[in-house]
């Protein structure tokens, strides 16, 4: 198979699809990868790197688009890419289509069997495409977030961890998830007094006992959401409903409520957000402010560690781009009913059932979809 790695081209996204490791891998399996230029200088791989993998270099992204049966991309194609997709070229990278139906739209105009690294399963019922960049994402909205609370980025000008003599500030986690989990060994190690907030029992059972007394474990309701967030300095959304759009925990009439200068980060952003004033932020303007509370939306956060995040990312997708390299994507998906469900766009149709009902749009099983 012919594979081809783009340059991003996101805003402030400097990862990439695949590493030079992964292409000799590829290559050793008999494929060709053919990788655009400068793809990978942002996470300090040059093209001679690519080359010695075996990898050919192409001067645009158009070319690559033009030859390549299969597209490795991290980012969601933006415009201009899902311009150049083609019926039945096979794309696999983050979607993330339920808050984005212009791209959904793009994608099934285009024709292409869009895989999705969010919605592919494991046996255990996890997403194990996704983790990594949960992973990521979580430890870096703590970060994020303490640097927003700093008086010159709008903050309550509050340090998370205090001093000796002085409180150390209220962190509340929505999501015991990756994510939160994440959050919530960041939020510790820096000192700050910590809440998460699940509806899980099951998942609040394993955060007690892998955390213990420096945490407070809260069952999700309404009004226990409510209590801590207007108590709180800092609110991590991490919420996630596979494929769909995320529920809308932080109402907009509780920010006048919110202490002033109290900071949300909300990483449930790439599914439209977990606070009902969310919305879509980049890594050049990452906050803004309202009714006193600043909000840090960006939809790529793990694109300012990209070469932690890209190495993070590869090391679990490659298993996936070898299988459907090696035997096509209608038998690679057959035998696996894991990589199925990562099929979200197939020859026009949705093929999962939570991104089209998140769009409004009429589902087609993905099974009848790769018969």
């Amino acid at each position: 198979m012919l594979i081809g790695v783009p340059k991003e081209i996101k805003n402030n996204e400097y990862r990439v699809g695949l590493v030079p490791g992964s292409v000799r891998e590829l290559v050793a399996n008999g494929h060709q990868v053919i990788v655009e230029r400068g793809a990978g200088i942002g996470i300090g791989f040059n093209d001679a790197a690519f080359e010695q993998a075996g990898a050919q270099l192409i001067d645009s992204a158009k070319e690559v688009f033009e030859r390549a049966d299969m597209i490795i991309k991290v980012k969601e194609p933006q415009p201009e890419e899902c311009h150049m997709l083609r019926e039945d070229q096979v794309l696999f990278t983050y979607l993330h289509l339920a808050p984005d139906p212009e791209q959904a739209r793009l994608l099934q105009k285009s024709g292409c069997v869009a895989i999705a690294y969010e919605t592919v399963t494991n046996k255990n019922g996890g997403l194990p495409l996704l983790a990594p960049m949960s992973e990521v994402a979580g430890r870096m909205s703590i970060q994020a977030g303490a640097t927003s609370l700093e008086i010159a980025n709008g903050g309550s000008g509050i340090l998370l961890g205090g001093v000796p003599g002085v409180l150390a500030a209220n962190v509340v986690v929505l999501g015991g998830g990756v994510v939160g989990t994440n959050a919530v060994r960041m939020a510790m190690g820096m000192g700050a007094r910590v809440v998460v907030i699940d509806r899980s029992i099951e998942r609040l059972y394993h955060l007690d006992l892998q955390f213990g007394s420096k945490i407070n474990t809260i069952y999700s309701t309404t009004d226990a959401v409510e209590k801590h967030v207007l108590e709180a300095d800092l609110v991590i959304g991490a919420v996630l409903v596979p494929g769909g759009s995320a529920p809308k925990l932080v109402r907009k009439d509780m920010l006048s409520r919110m202490r002033s200068g109290s900071v949300m980060v909300d990483v449930s952003i790439d599914q439209g957000g977990c606070f009902e004033t969310s919305r879509p932020t980049t890594h050049q303007h990452p906050t803004y402010k309202l009714d006193g509370v600043v909000h840090y939306c960006v939809t790529n956060m793990p694109g300012a560690v990209p070469r932690t995040s890209t190495f993070a990312l590869n090391n679990a997708t490659l298993p996936f781009v070898l299988t459907l390299a090696n035997l096509g994507y209608r038998e690679a998906m057959r035998r696996d009913p894991h990589l199925l469900n990562g099929l979200n766009v197939c020859r026009g149709k949705l093929t999962h059932r939570a991104v089209a009902t998140a769009l409004g749009q009429e589902y087609e099983s993905a099974e009848k979809m790769i018969a």
